[in-house]
């Protein structure tokens, strides 16, 4: 009887772990970025672009699939949507409707798919893993984070000119393909185009449309807590138009580890990812 009894709170155990968390599929592009195969409004099938940078969702005026059930007020807003993606349901969706994407994207999801949970970005297995209870912690390093406006930031230390250390705040922007984007203000601070070794230049849009130039350069050292890199592709904006207020860890960068974000979004815990040792993105 007693071993029944043990046998039956085993088999309790493997089921309630296995409810206390759910997975999501998705695809990494070449350009870095997540995508995720959704229905909207059981109508739509759309390829969305994971943008851990925001909460809600978006339309791009690009996109190549129809997305004739969601219906948008005069203010290019949409309420009361629901997303489904594998076997999650998410009910009252917002999405902004003529916002710029990544390649391969119809538009994007936010942080929203993962709203007071615990959840993992694991880009060894291409998986969203979303957690009722703490996860195991064993193997990662943990990082503060600062959960402000719907973007979270973390601090990393930068090596420009010899061995002193610049401490910067980078939000995660996972629709950013290449790796370390500088504000306006680091990079006239710390005379970014005269410092760094520079390797070309290239005009962007942002999801607005505005056109902008990227320099990019080479910085000597990343440091992320006890994680360095060497010889980092970085990117920083020339010309009058000073509209980048945030300095960015892109998704070249966010590859190669695996997250894990605690509910309270107060913490991070990151491990390699097999891409920790890839090269350096290129943007053409």
């Amino acid at each position: 009887m007693l071993k029944k009894t043990g046998l039956s709170l085993l088999l309790f155990a493997a089921v309630f772990s296995i409810k206390a968390q759910q997975t999501i599929p998705f695809r990494l592009t070449k350009y870095n970025n997540i995508i995720v195969k959704t229905l909207v409004n059981k109508k739509d099938s759309l390829d969305l672009m994971f943008q851990i940078a925001m909460k809600d969702g978006s339309l791009s005026p690009e996109r190549q699939r129809k997305a004739d059930h969601i219906i948008f007020n005069k203010n290019e807003i949409s309420d009361h949507n629901t997303v489904d993606i594998g076997k999650l349901t998410l009910k009252n969706v917002r999405f902004f409707d003529n916002e710029l994407s990544g390649y391969e994207a119809d538009g994007k999801i936010g942080t929203g798919l993962f709203e007071g949970k615990t959840f993992k970005i694991d880009y060894d297995h291409n998986q969203f893993v979303i957690y009722d209870q703490k996860p195991d912690l064993k193997g990662y390093q943990p990082v503060k984070i600062i959960y402000d406006h719907e973007a979270f930031y973390i601090s990393a230390d930068n090596v420009i000119d010899g061995e002193k250390q610049q401490e910067s705040y980078f939000a995660l922007q996972s629709g950013y393909s290449g790796g370390v984007l500088y504000s306006n203000e680091f990079t006239e601070k710390q005379d970014l185009n005269q410092k760094l070794k520079i390797t070309g230049e290239k005009i962007l849009k942002d999801s607005g449309g505005e056109s902008l130039i990227i320099k990019q350069g080479v910085l000597p050292f990343l440091k992320l807590e006890h994680f360095v890199f060497k010889d980092i592709s970085v990117g920083f904006f020339t010309g009058e138009l000073k509209n980048q207020n945030v300095s960015y860890f892109g998704a070249d960068m966010l590859r190669r580890f695996i997250w894990i974000f605690d509910a309270e979004r107060k913490m991070a815990y990151i491990k390699p990812s097999k891409y920790f040792s890839e090269s350096y993105y290129k943007m053409n």
